[in-house]
């Protein structure tokens, strides 16, 4: 399933509703950490594709089918800017500049791929009885820090 995301602002919030309605079919609870995490992933991403590019996007979700499927969920943004995911050193009186830390800390894997004329940006989270730890912290108030350094899809 998939959605297409102008450039705007706006679309990160209608992003964020499309994902909650899509969650709430494939048998994920709305209050599981999992649909929570999701959620944020895909604010972070499809905030990176809209403000660092500048051009339109296709935000798409891989669910599990079932409430008992222990499975691999994956979120993919897809854009048609060339320009790679690139570190970025951020203080912490910084209001942006978190948002790839943010998903390296939170996602189980993630990466990014060349793709036409622009990337695929892409990350999945493995559904499990446990709560990932990473999610726990950051939904706490504690994000996670790596030597200073944060990312930023541009």
């Amino acid at each position: 399933m998939q959605l297409e995301i102008r450039p705007d602002p706006a679309e990160v919030g209608r992003a964020r509703r499309w994902a909650r309605s899509r969650i709430a079919g494939s048998g994920i609870a709305a209050d599981e950490p999992l649909a929570e995490t999701l959620i944020l992933l895909v604010s972070e991403l499809v905030t990176n594709a809209v403000v660092h590019t500048g051009c339109p996007a296709v935000l798409r979700l891989c669910l599990p089918g079932t409430a008992e499927e222990a499975a691999t969920v994956r979120l993919e943004v897809a854009d048609t800017s060339t320009r790679a995911p690139v570190p970025r050193c951020v203080d912490g009186d910084a209001t942006g500049g978190r948002g790839l830390a943010l998903v390296d800390g939170l996602a189980d894997r993630w990466g990014w791929t060349p793709e036409g004329a622009g990337k695929r940006i892409w990350c999945e989270l493995d559904r499990c009885e446990e709560p990932r730890q990473a999610a726990t912290a950051a939904f706490a108030g504690g994000l996670p820090v790596y030597e200073g350094l944060a990312f930023e899809a541009v």
